[in-house]
């Protein structure tokens, strides 16, 4: 194993943030994190790095950078209806779904173009177009620092919510995700009713849906929307959906007639955080290098040399206007460290 000191991590992250790491350690086996807990020359004090597209760099990181390059696919079990598939945490999201589409293995099509790694899958319980990852999970693995050891993680001990779970909140700092072990599919059941994805299959001309053909759609709609790391620095979406009572809604769209909204429950509509934010003027919005993308307000971009602290101040400011004006909380989605 590798250890490096006084690393940039500007190659290691999709905005393109220009920070140091102390120390920097690329983990390509979970054997090695053994190593990492005892080695006393270390900081105690670590990052655990995966594709670097969900995070905000906005200092130096005085410590260890754990970078996950743990690879490997390999199906471990099937019945007549389902396939289990283990894979490792650094895998590249969206290749392993395209591997899966590959083998006819559904459940994942709609989660096509997610930027990351696998291991971040499970954490931010990643979600687009009516799917959220959770559905196909079958167990979470990874080494507890403290008890020295790689642990299973079932489903059910998950507390997966939207955009959320335990590797959030009660395992954060704890856990090194090493592999996820998926439930798939072997029988189709095509999810297209979210978003655009119908309207794309009939400009692609495709009239029965397949998974390949749903992830094609999928990949051109976020294709046409959010701009490419490699050519703008950003991580996706910046901010939260806000979830709000009915009650609440339903006062905003007197003064807001055209405010959309999906429905979560009963009580609770989802509001889209990126038109709240389009409304409070913030869209195509550039200050220095720091700035709102023009076709999606929920991208925060870097236009080439904006430091972490611009980005957060602007992402400050959009949290404040939305507050102002619609009286809703928006919450960040990245990693800010």
């Amino acid at each position: 194993m590798q250890i490096l000191q006084n690393i940039s991590l500007k190659p290691f992250n999709t905005f393109g943030m220009d920070v140091y790491a102390d120390y920097y350690a690329p983990i390509t086996r979970p054997e090695e994190l053994a190593t990492i807990t005892v080695d006393a020359s270390l900081p105690a004090k670590r990052f655990v790095l995966g594709g670097g597209s969900n995070v905000l760099l906005t200092h130096n990181l005085h410590g260890v950078v754990l970078h996950n390059k743990i690879k490997g696919i390999e199906k471990v079990k099937e019945n007549a209806d389902h396939v289990w598939v283990t894979v490792g945490a650094g895998e590249v999201w969206h290749d392993f779904v395209m591997y899966a589409i590959a083998n006819y293995w559904a459940g994942i099509e709609n989660l096509a173009l997610i930027p990351g790694t696998v291991g971040a899958a499970p954490i931010q319980n990643i979600g687009a177009y009516g799917v959220e990852v959770k559905e196909v999970i079958d167990c979470v693995t990874g080494w507890h620092w403290e008890m020295k050891q790689l642990l299973p993680f079932y489903n059910s001990e998950c507390a997966f919510g939207y955009r959320d779970s335990i590797f959030k909140h009660q395992l954060k700092d704890k856990v090194f995700i090493t592999s996820v072990t998926f439930r798939l599919n072997k029988k189709p059941n095509y999810n297209t009713s979210y978003g655009a994805i119908e309207q794309e299959l009939q400009k692609m001309g495709i009239n029965e849906p397949s998974i390949a053909a749903i992830a094609d759609a999928v990949i051109a709609i976020r294709s046409s929307k959010l701009p490419n790391p490699r050519e703008i620095g950003n991580a996706g979406s910046f901010f939260k959906n806000p979830t709000i009572l009915v009650e609440q809604y339903n006062t905003l769209k007197e003064t807001f007639p055209t405010i959309p909204s999906y429905p979560v429950s009963e009580e609770n509509v989802k509001v889209p955080a990126g038109w709240l934010i389009e409304q409070c003027g913030w869209k195509g919005f550039r200050a220095g290098d720091a700035g709102v993308h023009e076709k999606q307000a929920l991208v925060l971009v870097n236009y080439g040399h904006a430091t972490g602290g611009a980005v957060w101040d602007l992402s400050d400011n959009i949290l404040k206007t939305v507050h102002d004006k619609f009286h809703i909380e928006l919450e960040r989605e990245v990693q800010v460290w």
